[in-house]
Order: structure tokens, then sequence, then C-alpha cells
């Protein structure tokens, strides 16, 4: 949901501090989160519900070492459609991205590629055979994939306010 949105007050000062702290510690109790923010509990828990009910605070959820859960293989993959694909492969493309357990990150994008993708397959045998599944797949008019293997996470973490 956008939050300029014109019905919307924008965020203040005290909204942003208590969504950045929520993006490093989603655990925190409101006792502790209220002192970080300056305000007393009660108000600091309201401000908190409204931001979840503007969809600002979308959820939360752990950060996941995934190469600890299982081993596996990382993949960005960098997608573009044929150029006279049009709005029925989209939705085709997006309607099989959201069905694919291994993809968990998929995100429209501008340039030379339609959709980036991020991935977590057993081994490059799995993308292969999964690639070549899409590659085949006439509804999706893929005409090129490129992937990147992740070789380390550097930096895992939601972006700032403003950025």
């Amino acid at each position: 949901m956008d939050t300029k949105d014109a019905n919307t007050p924008p965020l203040d000062r005290i909204d942003e501090a208590i969504i950045e702290v929520l993006r490093h510690d989603g655990r925190i109790t409101f006792e502790k989160l209220s002192n970080l923010v300056h305000l007393t509990p009660r108000p600091c828990l309201e401000r908190v519900r409204k931001l979840e009910r503007r969809g600002v605070i979308r959820g939360y959820g752990a950060i996941i070492d995934l190469q600890k859960l299982a081993p596996g293989l990382s993949l960005l993959v960098l997608v573009a459609l044929s150029n006279q694909s049009g709005r029925a492969a989209q939705k085709a493309f997006e309607a099989t991205m959201l069905a694919c357990p291994e993809v968990y990150e998929c995100q429209l994008i501008s340039g030379h590629f339609d959709y980036s993708l991020r991935l977590r397959c057993r081994d490059m045998e799995h993308y292969r055979v999964l690639s070549e599944s899409w590659m085949n797949d006439d509804a999706l008019h893929i005409d090129k994939l490129v992937a990147h293997p992740e070789l380390a996470s550097i930096k895992c973490m939601a972006p700032q306010i403003g950025q």
C-alpha cells in the first residue's frame, strides 16, 4: 500500500522510528519499543496497530540462513519475455512463479530484462530441469534466462525508509 495515498496522512518521525526499530527487531517488546521511540507503551501499541492496518507493516518473520537449513544453490535469475508476448504472457509467467516453490522472490523490473527472480534449488541440475521446463512452456513466452549463482550472502535485510 502506498503510504503517500491522498486519503492517508504521511508517516511522521515517530512512525518512521517505530518502523526502523521493528525492521531490526520484530520481536521487541512494546515496552522496549516505546522507550526507544520516546512514547508510553499504549500510544506506541496504537501506532504499531495503525501501521499494520494501513499495510505499512505487512507482517513479521525470521531471517533464515537457507544454507544452514538445507544445503543447496541460491540464484538470481533475470528473465526477458519475447517482445510480442503481451499481458497474457506476463500473467501466465507471474502465475507460474507464484506457484513455484523454488522461487521465493519475483520482481517486475525495467531495462533489458522483465523480471528478477531469487530462487533456491538443490543443485545446478535441479535448476537446469526447472529452467528448461519454463523455456519449453509456450504460454510463458520466455526469450532469455540469465542465471547468477549466489557465492556468498554479504548483507540481507529490508531497505530503510526513504531508500
